[in-house]
C-alpha cells in the first residue's frame, strides 16, 4: 500500500529513502486521479520491491504540494537519491506510466 505523505514524514519517507520514489499527487474530487488509482496500485504490486510508491492528497497537504511545484492533478513526481528527477501530469495508460517510471527511475 502506498505511503501517505505529509510535511511531517516527507523527509524520512522520500528524501532519506534508499529506494527511488514515485509520488502520486492527487485530489479526491479529480476524475483522472480516480482513473489513475488502480493503475498506480497495479504498478505498485509489480514494481514495489524496487521502487517506493507514495501519495500526496493535495487538499490535505497543500503546502507540501506547493513546495513540489504541483499545479495540476494528477501529477506524478519521480525522486531518486532524494532529488526530483522527473514530473509527469495527467492520465496515462498503464503501459505508458510504466515506461515513464522506468525512464525516470531506471
Amino acid at each position: 500500500m502506498a505511503t501517505d505523505l505529509t510535511k511531517d514524514n516527507f523527509t524520512a519517507e522520500v528524501k532519506e529513502s534508499q529506494q527511488p520514489v514515485v509520488i502520486d499527487c492527487y485530489a479526491d474530487w479529480c476524475g483522472p486521479c480516480q482513473q489513475m488509482t488502480p493503475i498506480f496500485e497495479e504498478l505498485e504490486g509489480e514494481l514495489g520491491s524496487t521502487i517506493k510508491f507514495a501519495k500526496i492528497n493535495i487538499d490535505n497537504a497543500r503546502e507540501l504540494a506547493q513546495e513540489l511545484g504541483v499545479t495540476s492533478v494528477p501529477t506524478f513526481i519521480f525522486i531518486k537519491n532524494g532529488e526530483v528527477v522527473g514530473k509527469e501530469s495527467g492520465y496515462m495508460a498503464k503501459e505508458v506510466f510504466a515506461e515513464k517510471i522506468k525512464s525516470h527511475l531506471g
